[in-house]
């Protein structure tokens, strides 16, 4: 699909050039030092846009001495503000990033009131000669939207594309659309509807593509897989992220194998990687036979796009276990719970990585139920919105366990988590 081509300092996003790899930090961002540091491993590892999250208007000085001493070191990777909530961080940020990533429809609960904000925020970002990504996911959409479509890619789309009109109308182009889930189903339908609605409006943007708390393991880079080679096989998406509940390095080799596998080679600037990133270990099932991380990509790219559409209903594999793992993650066929768990950030304040692997590890014996396992309450709530039960850090050694949507005990120590999520699960099924 035609796009826009837009600037992220040296980088150019869009139609005629190589889809752009990019990550997150998960280190604090008022830690400068370990933040500095994993960006410097970032960009060894490739990224070509590494994302930092502002949580407090303190965080901004600590983003300008980011920037500061990553380019007195040479290093000019365009760094993205992740703005949640405040247009006045956000505003604030302008001078100091490429790009910064927002969702106008929670600059204010009152709808004009937020759209008002957006309109400021855009003309600064025109005055700085910077970049917007407008980011929705499912599940934080605007009150408003959901009241007229529901939790739907559909609303999805017609709540990203009221704020494009806007950037529209106000002559500002430089701006990059997403519309991530974690259901796999939802993101493409969104996606497509977004792009439709773009290309019949003759103001086609580019468009950041990824599923959103994805996981991690072998299930998390095939639901990332999945979702986004279906995608880029259509013409669909200029930038991707492979978000895992892992050390951010492990995302690039992923992203970078979709990138070689779609991006168009008369693109210019396109670089081919050997893909040495990639794992050689054995893969989550615990079996016997070794499987290498590109076979699995591969796998999960080849039977992807045909297993979302409907145009087949099993995989013709031997290997049963990676065809139960990406017909789960294509939602044909579900052999063990689904989980979600976001990749953390600078806003997490506990161990995720470690427990989401032991709530996978006590929870593994459920059928048919969706689990989520989400770093902070910012987003927690809101972003989880296909599981059955959340498990949500509050900060300071305390987790709220939900049942769907509802909090159903709060203020829980950490240590203590997990069980009572077992416990919780347990009481209903067999309830």
């Amino acid at each position: 699909m035609e796009t826009k081509t837009v600037h992220v300092g040296s980088v150019l996003i869009g139609s005629g050039h190589p889809i752009v790899v990019q990550t997150m930090c998960n280190t604090h961002t008022s830690d400068v030092d370990a933040t500095v540091a994993q960006c410097r491993r970032l960009c060894k590892a490739g990224a070509q846009l590494i994302r930092i999250t502002v949580p407090s208007m303190k965080d901004v000085p600590c983003l300008e001495q980011i920037s500061r001493t990553l380019r007195s070191e040479g290093i000019d990777t365009p760094l993205v503000a992740d703005i949640h909530f405040s247009p006045e961080i956000a505003m604030a940020v302008v001078p100091v990033v490429e790009k910064i990533r927002i969702n106008p429809g929670n600059f204010h609960p009152d709808h004009q009131k937020a759209r008002e904000l957006f309109g400021k925020f855009i003309m600064r970002c025109k005055e700085y000669d910077r970049a917007i990504r407008i980011g929705l996911n499912h599940g934080s959409l605007g009150k408003y939207i959901i009241d007229k479509y529901g939790n739907t890619p559909e609303a999805m789309a017609l709540a990203a594309y009221e704020w494009v009109q806007m950037c529209v109308e106000a002559d500002f182009h430089n701006v990059v659309v997403s519309l991530k889930a974690s259901n796999t189903v939802v993101m493409v339908e969104a996606y497509r509807r977004l792009a439709a609605m773009m290309k019949e409006s003759g103001h086609v943007y580019p468009l950041h593509v990824g599923v959103t708390e994805a996981g991690n393991g072998d299930s998390g880079r095939i639901k990332s897989c999945v979702a986004i080679s279906t995608l880029l096989a259509e013409g669909i998406g200029n930038t991707i992220r492979v978000s895992l509940t892992e050390d951010p390095e492990n995302e690039i080799p992923v992203a970078q194998y979709l990138a070689d596998r779609y991006s168009d080679p008369s693109a210019s600037g396109l670089r081919m990687t050997e893909k040495t990133g990639l794992r050689k270990t054995e893969s989550d099932s615990f079996c016997h036979s070794e499987r290498s991380e590109e076979s699995i990509l591969k796998a999960a790219c080849d039977w992807g796009a045909p297993l979302l559409n409907h145009e087949i209903d099993n995989i013709p594999l031997e290997d049963e276990y990676l065809k139960d793992e990406i017909m789960q993650a294509c939602r044909r066929r579900f052999y063990k719970p689904e989980y979600i768990a976001c990749p953390g950030c600078g806003r997490t304040l506990y161990d995720l990585e470690n427990t989401f692997n032991k709530v996978k590890e006590r929870t593994s014996h459920f059928k048919n139920v969706v689990i989520a396992v989400m770093g902070c309450i910012v987003n927690g709530p809101g972003e989880m919105a296909d599981a059955d039960y959340g498990y949500v850090g509050e900060g300071f050694g305390k987790v709220t366990l939900y049942r769907k949507k509802e909090p159903v005990l709060r203020h829980i120590p950490e240590d203590e988590a997990v069980d009572k999520l077992v416990e919780l699960i347990t009481s209903d099924l067999e309830g």
